[in-house]
């Protein structure tokens, strides 16, 4: 399970440093994307230069422009909606193909139902984990489902490897890592704990880790 640090606000850069040694995957997350732009990428990996970096694109449209900025930047990684059409699937995931990179379909716009992702959903090689989502306006107006963590085992058995977000921190840490995602993000239990170095390292030591091989096989 690899450890990924959501960074979902300009002043949680600052927390960077910190996260060396702890954090497999530094997120640059969507509304940081907003407000700083490809400078966001590139000021991770100069503060990170050891640990991949994350943009979370949210991509549905526009698809190789986005994925070449965000790839040619440094990133790793992307997200790309689970909605998105298949053309835009296809040219994210041809421009991952020509970095090496990784993209990350998300699913946050399906949560809740029944199910995630159509029946026989196939992507791109290129595309290496499906995202199980929460949203965060959905727990900021109260809702304290879990049912994002029970869907793992859905995405299990349809062969995907999984990437789960939204509202993870010390509290649903066990029940975390009875689902056993391929990548845990966490962000605000992190970045706005006051101790975040502490807490990331109170997470990365109860999780099952091994680290991150590059390159490591995808499904």
């Amino acid at each position: 399970m690899l450890l990924q640090v959501a960074i979902d606000r300009p002043e949680h850069l600052a927390h960077l440093p910190a996260m060396r040694g702890i954090a497999d995957i530094i997120e640059i997350g969507t509304p940081v994307l907003k407000r700083l732009g490809l400078s966001a990428i590139t000021t991770a990996r100069e503060l990170c230069p050891d640990t991949l970096v994350l943009a979370d694109t949210k991509t549905v449209d526009g698809g190789q422009l986005e994925a070449d900025m965000v790839f040619g930047a440094g990133a790793s990684f992307m997200t790309v909606l689970s909605c998105a059409s298949r053309a835009t699937h296809d040219l994210v995931g041809a421009s991952a193909k020509a970095f090496g990179a990784t993209v990350i379909v998300d699913t946050i716009t399906e949560s809740g139902k029944a199910e995630l992702l159509p029946p026989g959903a196939t992507f791109p090689e290129s595309f290496g984990y499906v995202a199980v989502h929460f949203p965060s306006d959905a727990r900021r107006a109260g809702s304290t489902s879990t049912t994002h963590i029970d869907a793992v085992q859905q995405m299990h058995d349809l062969g995907f490897r999984v990437s789960l977000a939204g509202g993870i921190g010390p509290d649903t840490l066990d029940a975390v890592i009875v689902v056993n995602p391929e990548i845990l993000v966490v962000g605000s239990a992190i970045t706005e704990s006051g101790q975040s170095k502490e807490v990331a390292q109170w997470i990365r030591n109860r999780i099952p880790n091994p680290g991150l091989g590059w390159p490591w096989d995808r499904k």
